[in-house]
């Protein structure tokens, strides 16, 4: 069957299994990043590493997906998904042999950039697969399904990585990921042969943006002022180059889409405050309540099951009530969320693991609605590089807020609370913080609403 009738068959929704095996990817390549975070501090110790060193183990993971996530998204512009998506198994595969046979840090290294690289292209393509194959009356569903398996995994990854670390070796953790390549006759079969028009790909342009966002990305996680210099150098000469290239690797009509522009800062605004206080939690439970790596799990294990099913649900509302809607619904969600935790933080733990269920009820929520939104805004020919550019700002709200809610625990002790109900000066900071994320949101929120308001005005 040809290209067209292939995808015929995917709107139609003859092709839905494939939801099934997009899942089962994503999956594994989420439980692959979160059960190593585990064995970071024995890989530390078997190979006599200092912190800074070990820690590139993550740092370089991410960078790599980050830029990955954005580069399989352009690329989904000229190729074919199916083509895409079978090199990021292959190379997510070949990684996790050379992190199971890694016998120093260098190869270990080296085993997890590769595995990174071939990573990146599973939820980026999964998202364009969602967004350009699936009718808009269906695409909050499959978007919803994938934000329920990334909540699961996420959810148990610790506990299966600290299980496999303890009772065998680190090295085995990279054993589970190797049934993806299973997949890949699967995904080929099922996916539509499409072959878009093959465009100039813009190198220079590549390499500028790819440079600023990996000086970001490593000055949010080591904070050293020059690396923000040469960022904004960097980025001052990718703007030059978008302005005077033939051909950019982004089209400045693409920053030019007030709604697109607007929505992805949004999402940046708010998953960020979602990453903080993932982030935050466990850091306050084991400051003010004393309690173990265990014991912490088990308070955050709640939310993190409730957002496996509200996933499904917010998935399912952006098709019935639209995107837009629902996003709102969730801002609301984390906005209360955050307010409720300022007031409880120096209370029992079982009450901060009810209240943190409305933080990842509202992420649950944007997860799906937030690709959805940015989707409905983009034409066909711009959606790969548009959802590229919507991953890259995603995963790096994540490395801004973790490393700016770090800096504000470091002052430890503070002598104000925002927050008049909270009577533990222990807790002042932890309250304050949840304020300010509460803000973030509210501003979130304003952006959010101006721009469609203006949009619907600009309409009628």
């Amino acid at each position: 069957m040809n290209a067209r009738g292939t995808e015929h068959r995917m709107e139609s929704g003859a092709d839905s299994h494939i939801v099934l095996p997009l899942c089962f990817i994503i999956f594994f390549s989420v439980l692959n990043g979160v059960m190593f975070n585990v064995a970071v501090p024995s890989v530390k110790e078997e190979f006599h590493l200092l912190p800074s060193v070990v820690s590139w183990v993550v740092t370089g993971y991410i960078v790599v997906f980050a830029l990955g996530s954005m580069l399989y998204g352009k690329l989904a512009d000229s190729f074919a998904v199916r083509d895409l998506i079978t090199l990021g198994l292959v190379l997510f595969n070949v990684g996790s042999m050379i992190g199971l046979l890694s016998h120093n840090y260098a190869m270990l290294l080296v085993g997890r950039l590769t595995q990174a690289a071939g990573a990146s292209s599973i939820p980026a393509l999964a998202m364009i697969t969602a967004t350009r194959y699936f009718p808009a009356s269906r695409k909050g569903a499959v978007l919803g399904a994938i934000a329920s398996t990334v909540a699961l995994s996420s959810a148990v990854g610790p506990i299966i990585g600290g299980f496999i670390a303890g009772a065998f070796h680190w090295r085995y953790i990279f054993l589970p990921t190797l049934c993806t390549l299973l997949m890949v006759p699967v995904l080929r079969r099922m996916l539509p042969a499409d072959r878009p028009e093959v465009k100039p790909f813009d190198l220079t342009g590549a390499l500028l943006l790819g440079a600023t966002a990996t000086l970001v990305l490593m000055f949010v996680t080591r904070v050293q002022w020059l690396l923000l210099a040469i960022s904004i150098v960097m980025l001052a000469l990718f703007v030059l180059r978008t302005k005077h290239a033939a051909s950019p690797f982004i089209d400045p009509a693409l920053f030019r889409n007030a709604p697109y522009r607007n929505t992805v800062l949004t999402t940046f605004l708010c998953t960020g405050t979602f990453f903080g206080t993932i982030f935050m939690v466990p850091i306050m439970l084991r400051d003010l309540h004393g309690l173990d790596a265990t014991h912490i799990g088990l308070i955050m294990s709640p939310g993190a099951l409730s957002a496996v099913v509200m996933g499904t649900i917010g998935g399912r509302l952006s098709d019935r009530i639209g995107a837009r809607s629902t996003v709102f619904a969730g801002m609301a969600m984390l906005f209360a969320g955050y307010l409720i935790l300022s007031t409880v933080c120096g209370m029992r733990p079982l009450v901060i693991s009810i209240s943190l269920v409305a933080c990842f009820s509202g992420f649950s929520f944007l997860q799906p609605s937030f690709p959805h939104a940015v989707s409905s805004e983009l034409p066909r020919h711009q959606l790969g590089i548009g959802m590229g550019i919507y991953n890259l700002f995603f995963f790096l709200s994540g490395g801004f807020s973790g490393a700016l809610i770090g800096r504000l625990l470091d002052f430890h002790r503070v002598g104000f609370h925002i927050n008049p109900l909270i009577a533990n000066s222990e807790a002042w900071l932890y309250s304050n913080i949840f304020i300010m994320l509460a803000g973030s949101i509210v501003i979130a929120s304003a952006i959010f609403f101006h721009t469609f308001s203006r949009a619907s005005a600009l309409e009628r």
